[in-house]
């Protein structure tokens, strides 16, 4: 087992000149810094993103703070990749437009999430918060796999794949994942219930990428998955659901959260030593499928996210929801 970490810098991370990396809900938190790490390893790194005013400025100003060589010159860069995840159509768009650009991908951060607050609501009917959580991400990463697939097989490749899930997985027990009903469960509209429907789509993003791990390596391609919980991040999101608790709302996040809550550098540590470590990079079977918590650490998930049944039923239902709508 490989030993416990504090923190990850960049000295852990493989080099990532000529590699290209895709990290959605890359303009702000976790995602954010996700990007720094890699772009500051050499990456050429989309940042998925739906306005391009707010993806702009945060690729000037990451790009502003690499490292630069002699001549001035960055060894990674970023650019805008138009990602709208509440649109499964314009997701579908967002990888074939990747497809027609780049020759490779070598890693993927599924990282964005709807907010953890509600209300949440039907669209087209479909609940928001599975598809921008899952469903979106689902598509992407299916849309994509060809590439990824061609990319692990050039030498010296060491492609991956990254959900970003959440502790809430670990509220929901889910009786089956079968058909629409189950996809857009909730769970109530109290604080409580608002959370357990966003753990439900978290728990999805665990089953989602054990599933696909189980599918590689029945077909001997060497492409790890992994899962993570990047913990207790002071986000735009993480400051919206303590503004939506009722009464002591103020209370945490002005008096608690600066004490819980970790700026978003530390927060993408796990999410960056899963998509560019050299420990996955030299103990590969050990992370295959694996789930991280902070910093780094294997960790187990709900027995509900190692449950094969439901990770096939989710799978199954996810399809079956794209091809009725033609993808």
């Amino acid at each position: 087992m490989p030993a416990q970490r504090k923190t990850v810098t960049e000295d852990d991370l493989i080099d990532l000149q000529g590699k290209v990396a895709i990290v959605t809900g890359g303009n702000t938190g976790v995602g954010y810094a996700t990007v720094q790490f890699l772009a500051e390893k050499g990456a050429k790194v989309y940042m998925g993103a739906r306005n391009e005013e707010k993806a702009t400025v945060a690729i000037e100003e990451i790009e502003a703070e690499l490292p630069k060589d002699t001549n001035g010159n960055s060894k990674g860069s970023v650019h805008w990749l138009k990602l709208d995840l509440s649109d499964l159509r314009l997701v579908k768009e967002a990888g074939t437009w990747f497809l027609s650009k780049e020759e490779r991908l070598d890693i993927l951060v599924n990282n964005a999430s709807h907010p953890s607050y509600g209300p949440y609501k039907l669209q087209d009917g479909l609940l928001d918060v599975m598809v921008v959580n899952h469903i979106s991400h689902f598509e992407l990463t299916e849309t994509l796999l060809p590439l990824l697939k061609k990319t692990a097989a050039l030498e010296g490749s060491d492609v991956r794949i990254v959900n970003v899930s959440s502790l809430a997985h670990t509220r929901v027990k889910p009786e089956s994942f079968v058909g629409v009903e189950s996809i857009n469960k909730q769970f109530g509209d109290s604080v409580g219930g608002y959370l357990d429907t966003y753990g439900n789509s978290k728990l999805a993003n665990i089953l989602h990428i054990k599933h696909l791990q189980s599918q590689l390596k029945q077909e001997s391609i060497p492409i790890t998955c992994i899962a993570v919980h990047p913990g207790p991040v002071r986000t735009i999101g993480a400051d919206g659901f303590l503004n939506s608790v009722p009464f002591v709302g103020w209370f945490l996040k002005w008096v608690v959260g600066p004490l819980f809550f970790v700026p978003w550098r530390q927060g993408a540590a796990t999410s960056a030593f899963a998509a560019a470590s050299k420990d996955v990079a030299t103990a590969r079977e050990a992370y295959e499928g694996a789930y991280l918590t902070p910093v780094a650490k294997i960790s187990e998930p709900s027995s509900f996210a190692k449950d094969e049944k439901l990770q096939r039923e989710l799978y199954e239902t996810t399809r079956h929801i794209l091809t009725e709508l033609g993808l």
